[in-house]
Parts: C-alpha cells; sequence; structure tokens
C-alpha cells in the first residue's frame, strides 16, 4: 500500500514540474533619445519694471495771489512754451503799476528841479555872489533826488513784473494735467497744490532698477573702461507698455545712478525713448527688456530637464549606458532652451526625452537623436 501511495505522489511532482512555465527574460533597456552637449553664443532677455516720466515736469504756481478770471486752456490740451494757460484778476496790480508809475514821474521831476537850483547857483559861486555851501546844499539836493528815481524805478519795474504774473504762461511745450483750481477760485502763491502739472513728452525718460548681482553682469557684457564709455556701447533697448505690448520705438540707456539705494540694494537706470506721437505720458508704467550676449554657453532644451526640489536636473549617460541625474545652474532661458552655467561640460551626452521615467543607474539604450532635435542643442 505505502508503495501505491509513493508511486502517486512522485507521479503528481513530476506533473507538477512539467507544467510549470519557463522563466520569464529580463525586459531590453528603454531606447532613448541622447545629444551632446555643445557650447554656443546666444542672447537671452531680462525684463524689468519701469516708470515713465517727460524730460520735463513743471508745476504751474502763482506768484502772485489773487481771483482766478480765466482758464485759457483744458485737461490733458497740448499748448506749446509761451501760450497764456490763466489770468489772474490783475486790477490791483494794474493800480499798482500806474501808482509807482507815476511816483517815478516825481522823483524825476523833483530831481529836474534840483538839478535847475545847481546850474543857478554854480555862476553865482564863481563870481562870488553866494557861498559855496548853498552850492554843496544844491548838489546834496540833487543827489538825494537822484536816488529818488532810481527807487521809483525799482518801484516800477517790481510792479511791472507782479503785473505780468497776473497772466501765467507756459514755460514749455507740453501736456496739461488735472487742473486743481477753477475760474473763480482765489490762487496764492502759499497754495499747497500746484494750479496743474505741465509735461513735456515729446521725448520720456524710463527709470528703471538694477540689482547688485545685475548690474555687475550688465557691466560685464559690454567693452569700456568706465561706465560713459560703457554707455556709448550699448544696444537699444525695448519698452514693454502695461499691456505686455511692445513700443514700436527703441530707447538708449543715458544715465546710470551715482548710487545704490540703501533700502532696496538697487541701483537705478534710465533710458529715454522718442515720443513724437505723444502716446506715452508721464506716470505710465511698463517694463525695461534688456538683452544679454552670453558667449560660449551650454545650450540644453528644456525638455531635457526635470525640476526637483528647487533644482533642475539633467540625466547624463555615462559608461555601459547608465543615466545620472545631474544637478545644472541655468543662467537664462531663450525660446524653449535653457543657458546652463554648470553642471554638465561639453562632450556630455543627454538624455532628450523620456526622463520622467528614468532612475540612477538605470541602463539605457542610446539612440542619435533626429536632426531637428540635434539642432535645438547645437543651436
Amino acid at each position: 500500500m505505502k508503495r501505491i501511495i509513493l508511486g502517486l505522489v512522485a507521479i503528481t511532482l513530476l506533473y507538477s514540474c512539467s507544467s510549470t512555465p519557463a522563466a520569464q527574460t529580463a525586459p531590453p533597456p528603454p531606447s532613448l533619445p541622447v545629444a551632446t552637449v555643445v557650447a554656443g553664443t546666444d542672447t537671452t532677455y531680462q525684463e524689468y519694471p519701469a516708470s515713465i516720466e517727460g524730460i520735463v515736469n513743471v508745476e504751474i504756481r502763482p506768484q502772485v495771489s489773487g481771483t482766478l478770471d480765466k482758464v485759457f486752456v483744458d485737461e490733458g490740451a497740448f499748448v506749446s512754451a509761451g501760450q497764456p494757460i490763466f489770468k489772474i484778476n490783475e486790477l490791483p496790480y494794474r493800480a499798482a503799476y500806474n501808482n509807482a508809475l507815476a511816483s517815478q514821474h516825481a522823483a524825476e521831476a523833483s530831481q529836474a528841479n534840483a538839478q535847475l537850483e545847481i546850474d543857478k547857483l554854480t555862476p553865482l559861486v564863481a563870481n562870488k555872489v553866494v557861498s559855496d555851501y548853498q552850492l554843496k546844499t544844491a548838489k546834496a539836493t540833487y543827489q538825494v533826488a537822484t536816488a529818488n528815481v532810481e527807487q521809483a524805478k525799482a518801484n516800477v519795474s517790481t510792479a511791472s513784473i507782479n503785473l505780468g504774473y497776473t497772466t501765467i504762461k507756459a514755460p514749455v511745450s507740453g501736456y496739461i494735467g488735472r487742473l486743481q483750481k477753477k475760474q473763480g477760485s482765489l490762487v496764492s502763491p502759499t497754495d499747497v497744490d500746484a494750479l496743474t502739472l505741465l509735461s513735456d513728452v515729446h521725448n520720456v525718460h524710463v527709470y528703471f532698477s538694477l540689482g547688485e548681482k545685475d548690474f555687475v553682469a550688465f557691466k560685464e557684457q559690454y567693452p569700456g573702461e568706465t561706465l560713459k564709455d560703457k554707455l556709448k556701447g550699448l544696444p537699444p533697448v525695448t519698452l514693454l507698455l502695461a499691456d505686455e505690448t511692445q513700443y514700436a520705438k527703441e530707447g538708449s540707456i543715458d544715465m546710470i545712478d551715482g548710487q545704490f539705494d540703501k533700502n532696496t540694494g538697487a541701483i537705478t537706470l534710465r533710458a529715454s525713448f522718442p515720443n513724437a506721437q505723444g502716446l506715452l505720458r508721464s506716470g505710465n508704467t511698463g517694463k525695461i527688456r534688456l538683452s544679454l550676449l552670453h558667449k560660449d554657453a551650454l545650450i540644453i532644451p528644456a525638455s531635457a530637464t526635470v525640476d526637483m526640489q528647487d533644482k533642475t536636473f539633467v540625466f547624463t549617460v555615462g559608461d555601459s549606458s547608465k543615466v545620472k541625474k545631474q544637478a545644472i545652474t541655468i543662467i537664462g532661458k531663450t525660446g524653449d532652451n535653457y543657458l546652463v552655467k554648470d553642471g554638465v561640460k561639453v562632450g556630455d551626452q543627454i538624455v532628450l526625452s523620456g526622463i520622467d521615467k528614468l532612475q540612477e543607474g538605470m541602463v539605457i539604450q542610446p539612440q542619435k537623436a533626429t536632426d531637428k532635435t540635434a539642432a535645438v542643442i547645437k543651436k
């Protein structure tokens, strides 16, 4: 009986072994496109918030007190230099001028009388008819009369200036801002608010700031021993308006502030733009776009990178086609490419796609990138 049972067990084991499927073979390494890292020259663009001002912004204030009789312009109007803008009631100043002029005439008459007295006494003194003392007194009186004439003329000049101040004219050509005072208002030189603001915007100044690192990189881009020399060689800059559209005219950087702001750690630069059509106004905002030329920079497609924990990585292909995750330092972006400072070097092989499935030390089957893909990295 035992022999029969053992035989059945042996048959069952043999049957089980014969029905076990063959062991599965390992899958082949994934075939992924790779390319060689090369150095190239490319340009990146950086944008900085900017504020726009006219080349001249003038507060229009009264020089004399009085009632605002007339307002010759409307808000937003363009005025030419010398054009009347406001008129202050001139009657009291006209009266003061006439009074000063009358005083001048009286002083001139007294001077003439003093001269007549001198002319009368001179021959009498020469003939010893009267004493020399009387002639000296007459000459002293004449000097007083002359001083009174000069003082009267000065008063006339002051009154004339004040009378002229009753007509307020545009000191420069430009656009009128908000009118803070209306016709009939009482105005004075001591008013806190100006009557209006006049902006000359046929050219505009656009101010923007660079941090210390950006400013150092900015200076190193261009030739010249001094900042003045560097300014001459700077390329034109572009202005982006608030709606992200590009202003039609290019500008030029023509001023760098003398010192960094202690609070912000930034330095201010100024770019000037033509504005013949008056499309830009003081108070506008926008962005200045600066171009930075990078020579011998390593150019890597952004699609060949992966971001992890605030760092950017690529997968390089080493010996035996094993991949290695390598951190890189990005210094700029142009189009779909990153410009890399370090982390890889010229001649390294990097994986171009499929990197989301790769792991450190994984073996792949490198596939030569297509001509189109290779052209991206060898730009």
